[in-house]
């Protein structure tokens, strides 16, 4: 049966992210929901020596629009400044060399355009991780209902029969609405594991990035890490 997930294009999301494109068929990039300084849509953390730090995507036209509408403000040199933090905290992780190269031919990338930069890191990663995952963008589905009426629809207009959601939606999904379309719902119970990192302690919860620069490509890692 075809499996069904969808979340917004999200700036270098965390491993849990990338669980969710990994257990389905078909990733849907929320690309038309509305832009939020809360969403990580423009940001999200690293790990250094003093602990969790942002980096953060300055962007232009943002309030009240879509992911697809907002753009990135170049003129305010955040790729530089991005290039070079991730070099100076994980200058010495064991992938450095091959992780870096990757991230600067994300950031050296012309498109200022966040919902589809965002993509195309996405896009790039989950191919370097092995996944056969399709992605289709929202945009493209010719949906206008909300919630999950909205989920619900795009799953049906995809021919998808199970839909994984994350935990969070719980609040305003009710299963018998999906089963009532044919489709079964079930919730992505991601766990988040300690793997080598730099610095002492573990930093949760942080981009993939940190992932890779100590781990690189191993998705095994993960997949072995989680309930079966």
């Amino acid at each position: 049966m075809k499996t069904i997930a969808i979340h917004q294009p999200n700036y270098i999301p965390w491993l849990g992210y990338f669980y969710k494109v990994y257990l389905s068929d078909v990733f849907v990039f929320l690309d038309d929901a509305q832009f939020s300084n809360k969403g990580m849509h423009n940001y999200h953390y690293i790990k250094t020596p003093q602990g969790a730090f942002r980096l953060k995507i300055p962007v232009l036209g943002a309030f009240g629009s879509s992911i697809n509408e907002v753009t990135t403000n170049d003129a305010l040199g955040w790729r530089e400044r991005h290039l070079k933090t991730i070099e100076s905290n994980y200058k010495k992780a064991k992938f450095f060399d091959l992780v870096y190269m990757d991230y600067k031919l994300w950031l050296d990338n012309s498109c200022i355009n966040l919902a589809m930069f965002n993509e195309q890191i996405i896009r790039f990663i989950c191919g370097k991780l092995g996944f056969k995952t399709e992605f289709v963008r929202s945009s493209s589905l010719d949906v206008i209902s909300m919630q999950e009426k909205r989920i619900i629809e795009i799953c049906t207009k995809l021919h998808g029969k199970i839909y994984y959601s994350g935990t969070g939606a719980r609040a305003y999904q009710n299963e018998k609405n999906f089963e009532k379309n044919g489709i079964t719902l079930k919730y992505i119970d991601y766990e988040p594991f300690e793997y080598p990192q730099l610095w002492n302690g573990f930093q949760k919860n942080v981009t993939i990035i940190d992932f890779l620069m100590n781990c690189g490509y191993d998705w095994d890692r993960v997949v072995t890490n989680q309930k079966k």
